[in-house]
């Protein structure tokens, strides 16, 4: 026996190591299928790649005859991976992405066959733009849109495609997607950074936002998941009991991987590194069959490009291993939802994260400066920013006492709330030596001892700094991180860009040296954003009369959120940082709109198909053998049969109820939306869903659950909770 251990053990060994050499080194498989820095200076001319660099680091537009030159080496490179066709790939405003395939065969005059790809179908294509949402900029019979290049993000190779990211816009100019806007939103962010950077380094030159997402999701068994019409339709369970173990243990959470889940997870990240994706971290999350995959930070229109490539990636892998990827914020009742925490920071062409305590004086200055500003750009604009995180999915998620509530705020920890309490005690105006080698002591020099993550966790805050980042914890685990990076860009780019103006008066007019001018302005924006940090349990109700008290905003629903899209504020932001215009504004609403209230009309009617055609008819059956039983009782008792079937008959009794609550329920549902579908303007209907129809949802559920106690196991027509959830 003890020979028969040890040779499994070898075998065991044999094939992990097997698997290893199969996967290779990370670092040698990463960016196998990208085009490169590596890729272009092998395939294009230089020429052509000193052009590639200055469009990516300096915004310059590329020529035609240069742009023929990228395309045909791109072309031969693609070729030489086996490509056979090429896609403009982009991000309209479904949230997802979308590709249009066109093969590199073209015939040519004489007849012949040959590879082609120029310049044009590079730098631009025309899909048909009357199908995807626009909000009213476009009509159906107004079909052209135009798919433009971004070679800040590099073109890739998945499956036998080369895919080339780029931006959609209509025939007006106007954006149709959500790539767009980020793209203009972080240009006004390093226009607006990097003039406030100068102050402290005149080498700077370019600053770019950076981001690090943690994407969160379930695994459930594809063939269970199919079971169930609620998960394939909507992607979260509508009815289902909760299973009698789910998290309270905490043994799922940093727990050992399953092995059929890490079979996965391999596949994935070998995928994944060959496209670019630098994933780092994986491991258990809280619920059952939860997961976390974690990546390395980049620049943030890329890290955005990535993470939905990623998604479409894992979709394909976890199909291949037999199992269902649940994006879903919300997909089980009971247990933890899924989010996608964005780390946001600021990063210099020097090296430099303007977000990181430094070792001396002048650094910690350019620190707090860039702190403070952030910290007074979200509590200007939080409803803003709130808004950029709205969705029908993410509405079940948010205040649910497993995320951060939707009042935002901003955690800094003890020690930094302690140093910008000091600062803001600081004198106002020119300050005496004294007093600047007290500030800069007492203050300033504090800072180098808060050291990375030494500030405490707060995972009930909606924006928290981490040490050398601030952490977006609202955003949902399914939502394109390029909305609320756009909105989180916008503001405190408007803010630096404030900042810079109001220090320039003082050092011009008050005759103030740059310090000094620095410290008063950063003084009056420590007292005047006091009221958006909280240290607290964002979770209590305290905390909501607390917020009240202070005038922060408090939309608990994405009807509610996304009204402030078009306030005059926020249009005449937007119009001033050149990121949207009006129309676009009132767009991007009306498509958010129109989501929210397709998703919940999608979820009652699946919900109401699940109750009459399986719930209903499986109650009824089991209600026929109960009766069937209690008259076969009654044959052989006779009268005393009622105290035999006693139990059977109290079963019996609280199905009919529960039969009878649920279908009037049900039909109460469907009378209440078709009367939201009547009403006239999408924003009547978005709340009329909130108010009338989604409040049924949890009442018709309350019941379909009590049925699946009571009915038997064999006629329940779903998949439970059990099954799902640990499945292996």
């Amino acid at each position: 026996m003890p020979n028969m251990r040890f040779e499994a053990l070898k075998k065991s060994l044999r094939r992990e190591h097997t698997q290893i050499e199969e996967m290779g080194k990370r670092s040698e498989l990463f960016g196998q299928q990208v085009f490169n820095e590596e890729k272009m200076l092998q395939f294009l001319t230089r020429e052509a790649f000193d052009n590639v660099k200055s469009a990516s680091f300096q915004g310059s537009k590329i020529d035609r005859k240069i742009a023929d030159q990228v395309a045909e080496g791109m072309k031969a490179w693609a070729l030489s991976m086996g490509a056979t066709h090429y896609t403009h790939w982009f991000q309209p405003l479904t949230g997802a992405t979308a590709e249009k395939h066109d093969a590199f065969f073209d015939i040519i005059s004489d007849g012949r066959a040959m590879e082609k790809f120029g310049g044009s179908q590079l730098v631009q294509q025309e899909p048909d733009a009357s199908s995807f949402p626009s909000g009213g900029i476009r009509n159906t019979f107004e079909a052209r849109g135009y798919t433009a290049w971004d070679p800040t993000s590099p073109a890739f190779i998945y499956k036998t495609t080369l895919c080339i990211p780029t931006i959609f816009v209509a025939y007006t100019g106007e954006a149709l997607d959500n790539k767009a806007p980020l793209l203009r939103a972080l240009h006004a962010m390093d226009e607006a950074a990097t003039g406030v950077a100068q102050y402290f380094d005149k080498n700077v030159r370019k600053v770019h936002a950076t981001l690090g997402w943690e994407q969160e999701y379930f695994l459930v068994d594809k063939e269970l998941a199919r079971s169930r019409p609620d998960l394939v339709m909507t992607g979260r369970t509508l009815v289902g009991n909760p299973a009698a173990k789910g998290q309270q243990l905490d043994d799922h959470y940093f727990g050992v991987i399953p092995p059929r889940v890490l079979s996965f997870m391999s596949d994935l990240e070998k995928q994944s590194v060959k496209l670019g994706i630098p994933v780092k971290t994986r491991h258990n999350e809280v619920a059952p069959n939860q997961f976390e995959l974690a990546p390395v930070f980049e620049e943030a229109n890329l890290s955005v490009d990535h993470n939905l490539l990623l998604m479409d990636v894992m979709e394909e892998i976890a199909d291949r291993h037999s199992f269902m990827v649940l994006f879903h914020e919300k997909p089980f009742a009971g247990i933890n939802g899924s989010g996608k925490h964005n780390n946001w920071s600021l990063a210099t062409d020097t090296g430099v994260n303007l977000l990181s305590p430094g070792s001396t004086p002048m650094k910690n200055l350019q620190f707090l400066t860039f702190f403070v500003n952030t910290i007074k750009a979200v509590d200007t604009y939080e409803e803003l920013l709130r808004s950029s995180i709205a969705s029908a999915s993410n509405d079940h998620r948010l205040g649910a006492n497993e995320a951060p509530p939707s009042i935002l705020s901003i955690f800094i920890g003890k020690q930094l709330s302690d140093v910008l309490d000091e600062l803001e005690g600081v004198s106002k105006g020119k300050l005496s030596p004294e007093e600047k080698t007290e500030l800069k002591l007492n203050v300033v020099g504090k800072i180098p001892e808060i050291l990375l993550d030494n500030t405490d966790r707060n995972r009930t805050s909606p924006f928290a700094f981490t040490g050398n980042k601030f952490e977006m914890r609202g955003v949902g685990a399914k939502m394109n991180c390029a909305k609320p990076m756009t909105v989180l860009n916008t503001i405190v780019a408007k803010q630096l860009k404030q900042f810079k103006k109001e220090v320039d008066a003082l050092i011009d007019k008050k005759k103030l040296k740059k310090d000094e001018a620095v410290f008063n302005i950063l003084r009056e924006y420590i007292k005047s954003s006091k009221r958006i940090r909280f240290e607290g349990d964002g979770y209590g109700m305290q905390w909501q009369e607390e917020a009240r008290r202070r005038k922060l905003s408090n939309n608990k629903n994405t009807p509610e959120a996304l009204q402030v899209l078009t306030s005059k504020e926020s249009v005449a932001l937007f119009k001033e940082m050149d990121v949207m215009n009006e129309v676009e504004l009132r767009a991007h609403q009306e498509v958010e709109l129109a989501a929210y209230v397709m998703h919940i009309q999608i979820e009652g009617r699946i919900l109401g198909e699940m109750i009459y055609t399986h719930i209903l008819p499986a109650a009824i059956r089991y209600q026929n053998l109960l009766l069937e039983n209690i008259n076969n009782l009654k044959e052989v008792y006779g009268a005393a049969h009622k105290k035999v079937a006693e139990s059977q008959l109290n079963i019996l009794e609280q199905i009919g109820e529960h039969v009878v609550a649920v279908k009037k329920l049900t039909d109460e549902m469907i009378e209440a939306r078709k009367s939201a579908n009547s009403l006239a303007t999408i924003n009547k209907k978005a709340q009329a869903y909130c108010n009338n129809v989604k409040p049924y949802f949890d009442s018709i559920r309350s019941h379909s659950d009590k049925l699946e106690k009571l009915i038997a196991d064999d006629l329940w027509p779903f998949a439970k909770y059990r099954e799902l959830l640990f499945a292996k």
